[in-house]
């Protein structure tokens, strides 16, 4: 009797991914779509929220109390920010010439564009305006832990975590059953994961759903050049800039596409790194990275390393001054890059952030704010894109730290690799 195949999490995924989108298109405009599936996606956003900090908090501790060294410590924390401003930077100027390139922004008639409501992203930008760089390195020290786990700033979060679990490897013998019991935690948080991935395809079909059910696919053809060039800027950043990274650090890209694929599809799916964050860091440790590299690379990449974020806004911002017909000087791309640089960073972890950079970002070289209103009915579509760049980028970074530090396990990685091949 042949045994039954299932269906692998991936491919459930994407079966929500298509039902979603069939189902939203067709009963485009119709409000209970929202009402009957927002519900479902609101739920499966919640619970992956709800193990986040659990399991960064845990796994820190866990991961810093194993090395027990402040000074190798600090040296990772280091390495692991020089290589993200890098990286970032990069980031920006790709976007910036894909728009110099392509020019999506040229012959777009703006009386045929719907505006969308920026409000929110306008509140968040004034209560952000005087939030510097400098702030956000002095916000990185909670006054209140106990608050900033509720909050889920993860900044204050990874700043305790690594205090305390370095306070744990100081005190020896009596850290032992604190060590024991955040490992549980970690185990016990792991599982749960587990189990709210079974969940993942009906948390896609709803979120996709009430997404296309909203926006239509009508609305994506006047602005179908800015789509198709932001794709295909994200896919050459992948496949050239992060396969040469991968490429000099002896792996492949598309290693980790082929290791991460069911996370890949679920980002994309939610537009949100936060439902695969536990998975990857499991998935990043069995690759052949250690424990503690992997909590704290991660984690802090969520906040400082978000390549498609940053290549993005670089790009809108290119593509809303040429659709006002506003020719940048190459001053002006320049002080972009470099306040790009400045604002990303300076307010990492705010909602909406990659909206709220370019609003904080476009009035320093004279390019209208409105101009978002415009793009902000298909961000979505935009976002899902963004948000698979960032966590191969963040994924690659563990990587990169591994290898940097010379405790990158190579005979791991390729027993992990080859046995993903026989499942596969």
């Amino acid at each position: 009797m042949m045994k039954k195949r299932k269906l692998s999490l991936a491919y459930q995924i994407l079966i929500g991914l298509i039902l979603g989108i069939t189902v939203g298109a067709i009963f485009y405009g119709n409000p209970a779509v929202e009402t009957f599936l927002k519900p479902i996606g609101d739920i499966f956003i919640r619970l992956i929220k709800m193990i986040v900090v659990p399991i960064v908090i845990s796994t820190l501790i866990i991961g810093v109390a194993g090395t027990g060294d402040m000074k190798k410590l600090g040296k990772l924390g280091g390495k692991t920010l020089i290589y993200f401003e890098v990286v970032t930077t990069i980031a920006i100027l790709v976007g910036l010439l894909a728009a110099n390139i392509a020019k999506p922004g040229e012959g777009v008639d703006m009386s045929k564009l719907a505006k969308g409501d920026i409000q929110q992203y306008m509140e968040t930008t004034e209560e952000v305006s005087h939030h510097s760089f400098a702030d956000t390195f002095v916000n990185i020290v909670p006054n209140n832990i106990v608050d900033s786990l509720a909050r889920g700033d993860m900044l204050a979060i990874i700043f305790f975590a690594v205090l305390f679990g370095l306070g744990v490897a100081a005190i020896g013998e009596k850290g032992k059953p604190v060590l024991a019991f955040f490992q549980g935690t970690a185990d016990a948080m792991f599982y749960v994961t587990n189990q709210i991935m079974k969940f993942a395809p009906f948390g896609v079909f709803a979120l996709i759903g009430v997404t296309v059910s909203k926006f239509g696919v009508e609305s994506l053809i006047p602005l179908g050049k800015l789509l198709i060039c932001v794709y295909v800027t994200m896919m050459f950043f992948i496949v050239v800039v992060l396969g040469a990274i991968a490429k000099i650090c002896g792996t492949s890209v598309f290693h980790l596409v082929k290791i991460l694929k069911d996370e890949l599809l679920l980002a994309y799916s939610t537009a949100s790194s936060e439902t695969v964050l536990p998975k990857i860091m499991e998935k990043m440790e069995k690759f052949g990275c250690p424990k503690d590299v992997v909590s704290f690379v991660i984690p802090t990449g969520y906040s400082f390393n978000l390549d498609g974020s940053t290549l993005y806004q670089s790009l809108a911002a290119i593509f809303i001054a040429q659709m006002y017909g506003i020719d940048l000087s190459i001053t002006d791309q320049l002080t972009l890059v470099f306040v790009l640089m400045l604002t990303s960073k300076g307010i990492a972890g705010v909602p909406g952030v990659s909206f709220v950079v370019l609003l904080a970002t476009l009035g320093s070289v004279g390019i209208p704010v409105e101009g978002l209103a415009f793009i902000a009915g298909i961000d979505r579509i935009l976002d899902m894109a963004r948000t698979v760049v960032n966590v191969i980028g963040n994924s690659l970074a563990v990587v990169v730290m591994s290898k940097w530090e010379g405790r990158f396990d190579s005979i791991k990685a390729e027993e992990y690799l080859t046995s993903i091949k026989k499942v596969a």
